[in-house]
């Protein structure tokens, strides 16, 4: 009779944590930062139809990097949360600490409890009355949530980009500031060679606090380029 092959739950844990390791450092990196009106989103993304960056809820942003079918997954997930518990409460019911925590145990069940986990991270933001009251939640592979301030990045060149950003980004500066500053930074880390990233290689988006319902909007062609000019 053969024996049981073993192997600790450590083991299984530890390998499982670096197989999603693996896979997000594959995948182009996104910053997400504050500025005096809102929140910015920015990716290397030169595609058109499959996006990194999406509305949730009125004042609600999404961004994640990546395997792009388990986050699509995630994201459709939470708007589907997120109407339901408007539809059922009140529009205001709805908050990135909610979406958080409900990604959050999604994101420890599948981690714990399947073979494979999801290779994904995400940033789930939430635009409040003024720059002290924003919320930027990063949740990674595992479940785990970290309350961010400033800014975040994520991926492959995650911790080079927030080096760079913490030399640079400050508390109250304007959208074509921070803009400009992720740009830099993902140009200058995202890859092992330093580049200028144009435009039409960038996804970009806000959550600005000035709008008076649905804060998300999409910023692109001429007005981006202004942006970064």
């Amino acid at each position: 009779m053969s024996v049981p092959f073993y192997v600790s739950p450590e083991q299984i844990m530890k390998d499982k944590a670096d197989f999603a390791r693996k896979g997000i450092a594959r995948g182009r990196s996104v910053v997400v930062a504050q500025y005096a009106d809102g929140v910015v989103f920015v990716a290397e993304n030169p595609s058109k139809a499959l996006h990194k960056i999406s509305e949730i809820y009125d004042r609600i942003g999404f961004a994640a990097v990546g395997k792009y079918n388990e986050f699509e997954n995630l994201r459709v997930a939470g708007i589907r949360l997120a109407d339901m518990r408007g539809y059922s409460y009140d529009r205001t019911d709805v908050t990135g600490r909610s979406l958080a925590n409900a990604y959050a145990q999604t994101l420890g069940s599948i981690f714990t409890e399947t073979a494979k986990p999801f290779e994904v991270e995400i940033v789930v933001a939430e635009v409040g009355a003024d720059e002290a009251s924003d919320q930027l939640y990063r949740l990674t592979f595992d479940g785990s949530v970290a309350d961010e301030h400033g800014f975040v990045a994520m991926g492959g060149s995650a911790e080079a980009i927030a080096g760079a950003l913490s030399a640079a980004w400050a508390p109250g500066q304007d959208l074509a500031t921070s803009l400009r500053q992720a740009v830099h930074a993902l140009g200058e880390h995202g890859t092992e060679e330093t580049r200028e990233l144009p435009a039409s290689d960038l996804e970009v988006a806000i959550l600005d606090r000035t709008r008076p319902r649905r804060a998300f909007r999409r910023i692109e062609g001429a007005e981006l380029e202004a942006l970064l000019a």
